[in-house]
């Protein structure tokens, strides 16, 4: 139960930064898009879900699986996607721009679509989380 908890909580703190910016120095981890964000709905449905999951027992590890689920499943068709398949022209250049200063273990490419850090590892705690409640 406490990697449980530990696991969540490194999830819901990781994508807060989709609320608020997060930096390392001069570095951005990630650029918060504030409240008024699709991100913010995203971290509600999971605060909600993550509620639901220690009050609606055993129903709330079902809902919260499902959210995670749906979460993976839109990141995918945003990021990962598009590494696999490539990206059309527009699709990189606007994907390369927004994502143009933030932390990277990968070069960005001409060709395919290179998530950065913290989607890497946001996209690794999702997949973690879902791996714990099943």
């Amino acid at each position: 139960m406490a990697v449980t908890i530990l696991l969540q909580s490194a999830l819901w703190i990781w994508f807060l930064g989709c609320t608020t910016t997060y930096k390392i120095g001069k570095h951005i981890l990630v650029e918060g898009m504030g409240v008024k964000s699709a991100e913010f709905i995203t971290l509600c449905a999971y605060s909600t879900g993550l509620i639901l999951f220690y009050v609606l027992r055993p129903a709330g590890r079902w809902i919260l699986l499902a959210m995670l689920i749906l979460w993976f499943t839109v990141e995918f068709f945003c990021h990962w996607y598009f590494t696999i398949f490539g990206a059309s022209e527009r699709k990189l250049k606007g994907y390369n721009e927004c994502f143009k200063n933030t932390v990277r273990i990968f070069p960005m490419s001409g060709t395919r679509l290179v998530p950065d850090l913290y989607h890497i590892v946001q996209h690794i705690l999702i997949l973690l989380n879902i791996i714990i409640i099943i």
